[in-house]
């Protein structure tokens, strides 16, 4: 080699180098830019069409829909809601991981020039010497960060099903409180017509001197509180209406004037979990999560206890000695003559029985809220049963009554009464319901599936694959 190439290859050696660097770009945040893209956040948006098509094509056939349902605005929380794309950038982050442990260590180059005091008569001073330095990992350490790495990206994947999970519950809680506000708004609508009505009837008797002042007061009274009852109803709705814009990760006014559909809300499956229970443990995603993170455990505990082992360095090396080419070959490693990774190794086998309590909790609080989530749908179907009976009841004295009235055995104030009581028990049979709803929707949860037999979208698939190909 002369020496006139030599500065060449360490210039071309260089330039590859570089040619090979990423360059940081600047990504400022501009928080009155992302609060406009907020406010501009709409239903119409062309991009969660294509996130629609991409995750639900039969919700995607008639779309938008003319009425929004627990399964279409489950898609819209997937798309818009905060939280997840949170847990996206968290996988997009395990799944960079991967690069990192993947990462051979680099090779080094070195240029040792010498200066001899004495050359060789007629010779140059100079010897021209270079190194090039070979790392070589033994004991399998670069396959066990890569295992580490993959473990963690299955453990952010489970959190981020998990998220999507509790995404769909807020919005099926959301939804069935606005439900509830809605039918009970109605209901004392008309229940403030009637008692008016025998405000009305009763204050004409007591001009006639057929009635008590108490009797008019009392029904007033009666009435008074209706429309107090019905203002708060207008309150819950315009508070669930913002709830289930939260939920959806929207404005509150991109859904003000949607048509929305309760239908799938109403079947109410009779919870039978006991033979399923098992399998529903063994694959809730927080479970599976925290399995996840146990393996990667194993895994960090075995590279440490790799690290005992010294890696290899091989340094080939060249001088141009006053016009003598001489080749050389050196092999040198690290000696564990003072330690043998002793707390590194401490330290993950800490980690791992961490991970091992973890699971175990884990697994604890799953079994616990499964079991609370069946016992409360049971009482809460129990207990609608018996609304159902007490509505039943109230229906056929009602009936009674108007039987009567229309024989004149029974005068409009009792028709009207008995109506009134009606609507009192439908009212309670209405929150009864509600209960019902928003106890089947934490079994939803604790089962991480759908109890009812509804069309929901793959969660799952939509957490990890959010973009439309």
């Amino acid at each position: 080699m002369s020496r006139s190439r030599l500065p060449s290859l360490l210039w071309l050696a260089f330039a590859v180098g570089l040619s090979a660097c990423a360059h940081y770009t600047a990504k400022p945040i501009e928080p009155t830019q992302t609060l406009g893209e907020w406010e501009a956040r709409s239903l119409s948006d062309p991009l969660l069409r294509a996130f629609v098509v991409a995750n639900a094509p039969k919700l995607a056939e008639k779309w938008p829909p003319t009425s929004w349902d627990v399964a279409t605005l489950t898609l819209v929380a997937l798309y818009f809601h905060p939280s997840l794309a949170v847990a996206r950038a968290q996988m997009s982050t395990a799944r960079a991981g991967i690069i990192s442990a993947g990462a051979r260590p680099n090779p080094a180059l070195g240029f040792t020039p010498t200066y001899a005091a004495d050359p060789a008569l007629g010779l140059s001073p100079w010897i021209l010497g270079l190194t090039f330095d070979l790392p070589i990992e033994t004991a399998g350490k670069r396959g066990l960060r890569l295992a580490v790495a993959r473990h963690r990206i299955d453990a952010a994947s489970l959190h981020g099903t998990e998220i999507a999970w509790q995404v769909r519950h807020r919005v099926r809680t959301s939804l069935v409180e606005l439900q509830a506000a809605t039918q009970s708004a109605d209901i004392l609508r008309r229940q403030q017509a009637l008692q008016n009505q025998t405000v009305a009837l009763l204050a004409a008797r007591l001009q006639a001197g057929q009635s008590s002042r108490t009797e008019v007061q009392l029904v007033r009274v009666a009435a008074a509180r209706t429309a107090l009852d019905l203002s708060e109803a207008h309150k819950q709705i315009s508070q669930a209406r913002v709830r289930l814009a939260e939920a959806l990760g929207l404005p509150v006014n991109a859904i003000a004037d949607i048509a929305l559909s309760y239908s799938t809300l109403n079947p109410l499956p009779i919870a039978e979990v006991g033979t399923s229970r098992r399998e529903t443990l063994l694959n809730r995603t927080d479970v599976l999560g925290a399995l996840a993170e146990y393996a990667a455990s194993q895994s960090a505990l075995q590279l440490e206890i790799a690290k005992q082992y010294p890696d290899l360095n091989l340094g080939p090396g060249y001088a141009w000695d006053q016009g003598e080419n001489k080749f050389s070959l050196g092999v040198s490693l690290s000696l564990p003559l003072f330690n043998h990774n002793e707390g590194p190794i401490a330290e993950a086998e800490a980690h791992r029985h961490e991970a091992a309590a973890a699971f175990t909790a884990v697994q604890a609080r799953a079994i616990a809220e499964i079991d609370a989530a069946v016992a409360g749908y049971r009482d809460a179907l129990s207990k609608l049963a018996t609304a159902d009976r007490l509505l039943n009841d109230q229906r056929e004295r009602m009936n009674s009554v108007q039987a009567l009235f229309a024989a004149g055995a029974a005068d409009r104030v009792e028709l009207l009464q008995a109506q009134t009581e009606l609507g009192l028990q439908a009212l309670a049979r209405a929150q009864t319901l509600a209960e019902a709803q928003l106890a089947l929707g934490q079994l939803d949860a604790a089962l991480q599936r759908p109890a009812a037999t509804t069309d929901t979208p793959g969660i799952a698939g939509a957490v990890i694959n959010p973009e439309a190909e």
